[in-house]
């Protein structure tokens, strides 16, 4: 398989001199896990105290990693990236609600981000997660069996009819919903409501989309388990594939609650169970379409792979690559200059909101062996490229 990711002066061909300092500058401080820590605590601390520190952090972390703090605030870099032929899916990066109100500002915002993107070319996605349309333990009682009270019962009939209202004006806007995944303990409920949206809304094309966490070993026997309800009952499955990311939470409650974890014991398993989903899916591509949400160069050559050897064209329909913006750049622009389906994941809202995403951003890159690394890799060859100090 030809190696295109190593080509940085497509990768950073739309960051001036500047932004690439910047992206250095950045990379350089979330490699060092006690200055993120001490970082995010100062931080964290600052805006509470309501000190004014909001333009620092828009000027650097934010700008990064996000694309503005509305949807309309975006759209000069949606533009930008479609001019490279990379598509957006905005992300309204609001995490930690838990009321009702909330979670109705969130299904607003979503149904609104879906009448934003119609008739966008640039965006042929929206994406959602769960617990912003209700509460963490909800979906965990509902999951687990237990028998809910009469107001845990309304309030999921609630939760039911928010998925139903967005997947609903998915269809209808013909705009793909990419259903976020959680927490293994509430997953279970999540794979049940999804899987039925799936039943009403994929019976000409997938439009619902649901989200596998592969660093869980069950993960490869519910897509098979769902394949076959599909054939059974006549619809499309949309996956949107990733690795995970709560495995130190995951882990520390199995230990804590003496269970077996459902994670991966080792990274190698977890490539492996994400590849033969990869390969999975492309076997049954004619009831399937993936979203390949990865940063991992190896599983982007293994479905470049896939699709060569089963004669794809690079911009199949069904087929769609996505990478988080401000990341793995050398990824994406790369993939659109060679004509694949590729996105990049903006997140977006007020700066103050849009901390605990940063966060975990910052925490993640940390964790990930070699990522950070790589990033820093790729920016000072093209700084060298450029003959840029």
């Amino acid at each position: 398989m030809k190696k295109i990711f190593d080509n940085t002066q497509v990768a950073f061909s739309l960051k001036s001199d500047i932004e690439l300092h910047r992206a250095y500058f950045i990379f350089k401080l979330i490699s060092n896990k006690l200055l993120v820590r001490i970082g995010t605590l100062l931080l964290n601390f600052a805006l509470k105290i309501n000190l004014p520190v909001e333009s620092l952090i828009r000027s650097t972390v934010f700008n990064h990693f996000c694309g503005g703090i509305s949807e309309n605030d975006c759209i000069s870099v949606v533009e930008k990236m479609f001019a490279n032929g990379v598509f957006s899916v905005l992300d309204y990066s609001i995490e930690g609600k838990e009321e009702e109100e909330q979670f109705d500002s969130v299904l607003n915002k979503t149904i609104a981000l879906i009448y934003f993107a119609k008739n966008k070319k640039a965006m042929p996605f929206v994406v959602f997660k769960p617990s912003g349309f209700g509460r963490i333990n909800l979906f965990q009682i509902i999951g687990e069996g237990k028998q809910l009270t009469f107001l845990e019962n309304e309030e999921w009939k609630r939760v039911v009819v928010r998925f139903e209202m967005v997947c609903k004006a998915s269809y209808d806007n013909d705009i793909r919903l990419l259903i976020d995944a959680e927490e293994s303990w509430i997953q279970d409920a999540i794979d049940n409501l999804v899987e039925e949206m799936m039943l009403k809304y994929n019976k000409i094309k997938p439009i619902v989309f649901n989200t596998f966490q592969m660093y869980r070993w069950d993960r490869l026997e519910y897509l098979k388990k769902l394949h076959q309800n599909a054939k059974v009952k006549d619809f499309q499955i949309g996956v949107k594939l990733v690795r995970g990311a709560y495995m130190e939470k995951e882990n520390h409650r199995a230990q804590n609650m003496g269970y077996v974890t459902p994670i991966c014991l080792s990274k190698d398993e977890t490539d492996i169970n994400f590849d033969k989903a990869i390969q999975y899916i492309i076997d049954n591509i004619s009831i399937m379409s993936i979203y390949l949400g990865t940063h991992n160069e190896s599983s982007n050559y293994f479905l470049l792979k896939l699709m060569k050897e089963k004669g794809f064209k690079n911009n199949d329909v069904r087929i769609w690559f996505g990478q988080l913006y401000g990341m793995s750049d050398n990824i994406t622009y790369n993939l659109a200059e060679n004509g694949y389906n590729v996105t990049k994941y903006l997140p977006f809202g007020p700066v103050k909101d849009v901390m605990p995403y940063l966060i975990r951003r910052a925490e993640e890159n940390t964790s990930v062996a070699g990522q950070t690394n790589r990033e820093l890799l790729l920016i000072n060859t093209e700084r060298k490229r450029r003959k840029v100090n």
